[in-house]
């Protein structure tokens, strides 16, 4: 019952995201400009999308300890972004349980994805600081804000590494703040502060940091080549970089809705917000290459998903009701991030 109603929420939700990105632009007009684009940037791009996620296992290799190999690694990151097309989005936990059968213990499988999100996170919120004060229309304060909000992440996340490294510092802090607020005792912050510091406790060593940092910068990087090739593709020249930070870092927010289907709508959202900011979209011609361009970017990624992910199934002999089978066991041990 409970994925029944999440599942017609997630449509609902999708459907009302498209509905206010289409209201103003004909959808015959999204069409004919995604017919008319240049096949080879759209290839190129479509071949990023791959060594993407090639970058992005390699980056999940070490943060396992070297557990399982880069191609095992690549088939379980295709499996996931596969499964996380689909509505209940179990992509990680099916990744965490099928490491297991590689021999990754649980927690470290775990955990692995709790740093993944952490540092994807932290970049991508730079990222889209350093941008805003990029953009045409940008003010004073706008510009001062968005400065002062990309420091913050940073200074937020060497706060988080000191706590991992010495986790009695944050436990006393914690201690002091239930003394003064009794109430919080309900809330078993204690528990939730241990799964954290656990979580990131692999950025504590310096060579699996290094690793996981070089690695991210990488993969964000094929990733911006990959936007900056389809928003070609789709005619946008001007602006183009900015264009493509924007989407892209906007987009990675709005794949962090958890009800809808495949970000359907969110994504295209996003991708409409990015030409705003970057004024691409104040003619009706321009809307619509902004709006064409989300939904050819976003669905050259998805084809690329769904395609490793198949042969990721195959080659790694599992089936699709074997891992949704996994997606459901999302054991306690798997802490949230």
């Amino acid at each position: 019952m409970r994925r029944t109603i999440f599942l017609i929420a997630s449509v609902i939700v999708s459907a009302l995201f498209l509905w206010l990105a289409l209201r103003d632009v004909p959808l015959a007009d999204i069409v004919t400009n995604i017919r008319q684009a240049d096949m080879v940037w759209m290839l190129i791009g479509a071949v990023t999308v791959g060594i993407g996620l090639w970058t992005r296992a390699i980056r999940w290799r070490g943060l396992v300890n070297n557990k399982v190999t880069t191609l095992e690694a690549f088939h379980m990151w295709n499996i996931t972004m596969m499964l996380n097309l689909l509505p209940l989005r179990a992509g990680e936990v099916a990744r965490t349980l099928l490491a297991t059968r590689s021999g990754v213990p649980l927690m470290t499988a775990a955990t692995s994805i709790v740093v993944e999100r952490l540092l994807d996170t932290l970049l991508v919120v730079i990222w889209l600081s350093i941008a805003l004060t990029q953009t045409p229309t940008a003010q004073p304060e706008a510009v001062r804000l968005a400065a002062l909000f990309g420091i913050a992440a940073v200074v937020a996340f060497v706060v988080l590494i000191v706590f991992a490294r010495y986790p009695a510092i944050p436990h006393r802090l914690l201690a002091l703040v239930e003394r003064l607020l009794p109430f919080l005792k309900r809330l078993h912050l204690v528990r939730l502060l241990d799964h954290v510091l656990d979580g990131i406790q692999p950025l504590t060593h310096w060579r699996t940091a290094t690793h996981a940092i070089v690695w991210t910068l990488i993969s964000w990087g094929v990733s911006l080549v990959t936007f900056t090739c389809l928003l070609t593709a789709i005619g946008i020249r001007d602006n183009v970089l900015l264009m493509a930070t924007l989407s892209l870092t906007l987009a990675s927010f709005s794949i962090a809705i958890p009800v809808s289907v495949a970000s359907l709508g969110p994504y295209e959202g996003a991708v409409k917000l990015a030409g705003d900011a970057a004024g691409l979209t104040s003619t009706a011609a321009g809307l619509a290459r902004v709006l064409s361009a989300g939904f050819l970017i976003h669905g050259v990624n998805m084809a690329v998903y769904a395609i490793l992910g198949i042969i990721g199934m195959m080659a790694m002999g599992v089936s699709l009701g074997d891992v949704m089978k996994a997606g459901d066991q999302q054991p306690e041990t798997v802490p949230s991030a």
